[in-house]
């Protein structure tokens, strides 16, 4: 099956971006190997072998890697088609077939590395949400990733992670208000920053609170979002109680309660069964390292 990149404009643009640094960095001019051992190269198919078991993740990313470079090299953004022969979010084993890439051989050849470092780290990515995810299945809560990115690939990781059965937590600062405790400690409490938030901006709000008497105060100021910091599971569940109490009885909305803050797969389980909506994990994106995979010529 042919595979497309479907994201908004903008982050298109940022995809772009660190498609083109990858063929700087790594071809620049060209690859002087291929051109002096395959002058005329002509044609080859080749696919892309999981060398180890893992979750499918970045078809659309090396197919428009490949577009760009043949663009570039082949002056044909066709010059190399990529076909999937595992979807992103399907699970596969060692030994299994993830895409097929046919056509220029020589462009085949320079995109090699820069499409394996690319579909590597979001398998990994992938692989990592979905042991997180698995981890909470049954319960109310759904695992979010975090800004913990390597800078440049911030897309592709969220990308990875929705493969994976996680959640998108915000993009970027542009597109959420999240009061943290140092904006609290410029600003004053929960309740004043969120209402001074609400006056200027229509963005959801959350409020980061450390205890559960910063929650109590949060809670009438009716924030989108309360992140939930470093808490216990004793007291995430705390937190859930005083949450459906007090709103309930003063007729409050009712926000999304969200756990954060070194949470790791042996104790994901207990936050979630604290009864919080969200769980957000930076582990989901830094860190994940890379998925052994190889292109094989056929």
């Amino acid at each position: 099956m042919a595979i497309e990149l479907d994201l908004p404009t903008e982050q298109l643009h940022l995809v772009d971006r660190l498609l083109d640094l990858t063929i700087d960095e790594d071809i620049g001019s060209g690859d002087a190997t291929t051109l002096s051992l395959f002058p005329d190269p002509g044609s080859a198919q080749g696919d892309f072998t999981a060398r180890q078991s893992g979750v499918m993740a970045g078809g659309g990313v090396v197919a428009r890697f490949y577009a760009r470079l043949g663009a570039r090299f082949a002056d044909n953004d066709a010059a190399v088609t990529v076909e999937a022969l595992k979807r992103d979010g399907d699970l596969f084993k060692k030994g299994d077939k993830l895409l097929r890439v046919a056509g220029d051989a020589a462009v085949i050849l320079m995109g090699e590395r820069g499409a394996l470092n690319l579909l590597q780290r979001m398998c990994a990515v992938a692989g990592r949400t979905r042991q997180y995810a698995d981890k909470v299945a049954g319960t109310r809560a759904k695992v979010y990733d975090t800004r913990k990115t390597t800078p440049g690939h911030r897309v592709l990781d969220k990308l990875a992670v929705r493969a994976g059965g996680g959640a998108n937590h915000r993009m970027g600062l542009f597109d959420m208000i999240l009061v943290k405790d140092n904006h609290l400690a410029k600003y004053g409490g929960p309740a004043k920053a969120v209402a001074a938030a609400r006056s200027r901006s229509s963005l959801p709000v959350m409020v980061e609170v450390d205890t559960l008497d910063q929650l109590r105060e949060a809670l009438p100021a009716e924030p989108d979002y309360i992140l939930l910091d470093n808490m216990g599971p004793d007291t995430l569940t705390a937190a859930v109680g005083i949450t459906d109490s007090v709103t309930g009885e003063k007729g409050l909305k009712r926000p999304e309660l969200e756990a954060s803050g070194g949470i790791t797969l042996e104790t994901v389980a207990a936050a979630a069964a604290s009864g919080v909506d969200r769980i957000s994990v930076g582990a989901l994106t830094h860190g994940a390292g890379s998925v052994d995979i190889g292109l094989d010529f056929v």
